[in-house]
């Protein structure tokens, strides 16, 4: 029978200490990312990156923001003054804060909750209140830090892909508004004739980085937009002046009411597709940048403890921004300052009248702009792995991953897709954990693995029965393993040979 054995303080200590989202030939990486208060370094890197592209990059996740804040507008929900003012000062903020093109963004989930029950500002503003102050305490207190420790890369990467695939039937949805080629119901700016144009414009400059597509299409929407305005005679309802925010406090039934039918159902997606999936994936686009999950939680907090008073829509930060403004050419706080200050100056000179020329935006460049930003978040899934050489443990780590994805499209939950990717993941960890204790008691929590190592390596040596000090598989979700490359090499999965450790262990 199998003996069992507690782990000592250092390992549990060197488990608790390990990032679970990086391999070993990441963490000596160099940050790429100059530290705020290094205003030089700063200042040289967006001159490198001073080019069209940077500032088309600002424009790629307008796909998310322009309907929901149009929508909540139009409803009485939030002020266009208000949530352009705040929005534009939030994306210079985080811009400053993390250096690179941090997005800011509707809680999609409290909007589609506001927008079906019709809520009142004050309900609105409670929703996000109620939901900002959990996120805050919970990065202050750190408790999101064992994330990092306990959550593994798989269920990270599923919850990305679920993520995509959302984002992109949104992105559809919004195409199939005014989905006709012809008729007498087709509208000359905005049919499937402009959505297809794009969408092929869209691909045919996707190896070319240097040309600043987003920029184009959204001039093009932007001058449809003032045509239909023209034509229709509204340019009178447009007016130029200082617009001003003004407070919307919620009531305590307000506050009970937004947070109890909007807020709890958007927590999970802040929590985990806002601070976690976004850090993760800050990592995987700007290799040696680690992303402080405090600081975005404490950046969430700010964002809606400040503007949900004054009439802002909640925001939030978003894995689905990030990669749109990354797949549009973004790469530094550039993009944000630019985007920052155009919402800025259209909230304080236009206000509210703004929204007579947003409504004439053509949803199909909309949609299209959305579908092809959430197709870079999903390029990022492919890394689902720290064991890119062990088939039996990317075969585990795939399953988890679509697991993940799955639940999260099939229930439309983050928090149900994440808990079933969790539970996945340890009866996997279970199946390793006690196949490979039955051969080797004396391991529980073996350090990290670097890479590929011999058999007689990575296992326990037959003729001095010591453990190895690195190269070893995990027992553990989230940490990485290692697979025999010489001869006779085998999975953990399956107990070992004693001759042929032996006969490696002679050489």
């Amino acid at each position: 029978m199998a003996r069992f054995t507690l782990p000592t303080r250092e390992q549990v200590v060197a488990y608790l200490k390990e990032d679970k989202w990086e391999s070993g030939q990441d963490i000596d990486l160099p940050n790429p990312v100059p530290p705020c208060w290094d205003l030089k370094g700063r200042a040289r890197r967006m001159k490198e990156h001073f080019t069209l592209r940077e500032f088309s990059g600002a424009l790629g996740d307008i796909g998310t923001l322009v309907p929901i804040l149009i929508s909540l507008t139009l409803q009485g929900s939030a002020s266009l003054t208000s949530s352009l003012f705040f929005g534009g000062l939030w994306n210079i903020m985080t811009g400053f804060i993390y250096g690179v093109p941090m997005c800011v963004q509707p809680m999609k989930s409290i909007a589609a909750i506001a927008l079906t029950n019709k809520f009142t500002a004050g309900e609105l503003a409670g929703a996000g209140l109620g939901v900002s102050a959990i996120v805050f305490f919970l990065g202050v207190t750190r408790l999101l830090w064992l994330v990092t420790r306990f959550v593994p890369l798989p269920v990270v990467k599923g919850l990305q892909l679920g993520t995509c695939f959302q984002l992109c039937k949104k992105g559809v949805e919004l195409v199939k508004k005014n989905a006709v080629f012809w008729g007498d119901g087709i509208l000359w700016s905005d049919n499937l004739w402009w959505a297809s144009a794009s969408f092929v414009l869209v691909l045919l400059v996707y190896e070319r980085r240097r040309v600043p597509v987003a920029m184009m299409v959204f001039m093009l929407g932007v001058a449809f937009a003032l045509a239909q305005t023209g034509a229709h005679h509204e340019f009178g309802d447009v007016h130029a002046g200082a617009h001003f925010v003004h407070a919307s406090v919620p009531t305590a039934r307000e506050f009970r009411t937004g947070f109890l039918s909007a807020g709890l159902g958007q927590l999970p997606l802040t929590l985990l597709n806002s601070v976690v999936a976004l850090a993760a994936l800050a990592r995987e686009l700007f290799p040696g940048y680690r992303p402080s999950m405090t600081h975005i939680t404490g950046t969430i907090g700010v964002m809606n403890l400040v503007g949900c008073f004054l009439g802002s829509m909640p925001f939030c930060h978003g894995s689905g921004g990030l990669a749109g403004q990354y797949f549009f050419g973004a790469r530094t706080e550039l993009s944000l300052y630019f985007l920052g200050v155009i919402k800025i100056v259209l909230g304080v000179v236009f206000g509210e009248s703004l929204l007579v020329i947003l409504r004439w935006f053509p949803s199909s460049f909309l949609g299209v702009m959305l579908f092809m930003a959430s197709i870079e978040l999903g390029l990022v899934a492919r890394n689902f792995s720290l064991h890119p050489h062990c088939e039996s443990r990317r075969r585990q780590d795939f399953v988890v991953l679509l697991v993940t994805a799955a639940a999260l499209v099939g229930f439309s939950h983050d928090g149900l897709g994440f808990l079933l990717g969790m539970v996945t993941a340890l009866i996997f960890w279970l199946h390793r954990h006690l196949n490979a204790n039955a051969a080797y008691p004396d391991a529980l929590l073996p350090t990290r693995a670097t890479g590929s190592t011999d058999y007689a390596a990575s296992h326990v040596s037959a003729k001095s029965g010591s453990r190895p000090e690195s190269g070893s598989d995990d027992f553990a979700p989230g940490r990485a393993a290692v697979v025999g490359s010489g001869p006779g090499s085998n999975s953990i999965d399956s107990a070992p040979d004693p001759r042929t450790v032996a006969a490696h262990a002679a050489m």
